[in-house]
């Protein structure tokens, strides 16, 4: 097997590892570092360019490119902008909200929700919190 498709294989597991481990941002970057590594090693054909290409790329990633994703993961409430401005603010429940359907009045329009754990009720009048938005569909708690 060649080596460039080691690294691919690689950046494959990496980035799927990313999935998994929800949040963590080091595997994704490692995974871009590997796949830089595996066009390297396509390209050149080089075994110590593809490890040196590894090394810098995930070092900027890891160093540079993390600090500012993660920055932009934990943004205020009040500097959210479109659907992420949404979570956590309170509605109005107008029509009973179950795990498949319900009708909430947020920030003063008509919004559909589900319940976000698919198994909680809300009645006609109670107060929800938005969790996430999923589409045009808000799921509440």
């Amino acid at each position: 097997m060649d080596g460039w498709v080691l690294w691919i294989v690689a950046a494959v597991v990496l980035g799927s590892i990313e999935l998994f481990a929800a949040g963590t941002l080091v595997f994704g970057m490692l995974a871009v570092g590997s796949a830089a590594a595996g066009l390297t090693m396509l390209l050149s054909g080089s075994e110590v360019a593809a490890w040196a290409v590894f090394g810098v790329v995930s070092a900027a990633m890891v160093g540079i490119a993390r600090p500012i994703a993660a920055r932009h993961l934990r943004t205020p409430i009040g500097s959210r902008m479109g659907a992420a401005a949404l979570v956590g603010v309170e509605a109005d429940v107008l029509e009973p909200v179950d795990g498949r359907d319900g009708r909430i009045k947020l920030k003063g329009e008509i919004w559909s929700a589900r319940a976000f754990d698919g198994r909680s009720q809300y009645a006609k009048g109670d107060v929800v919190s938005v969790l996430q938005i999923d589409g045009a569909t808000a799921l509440v708690g």
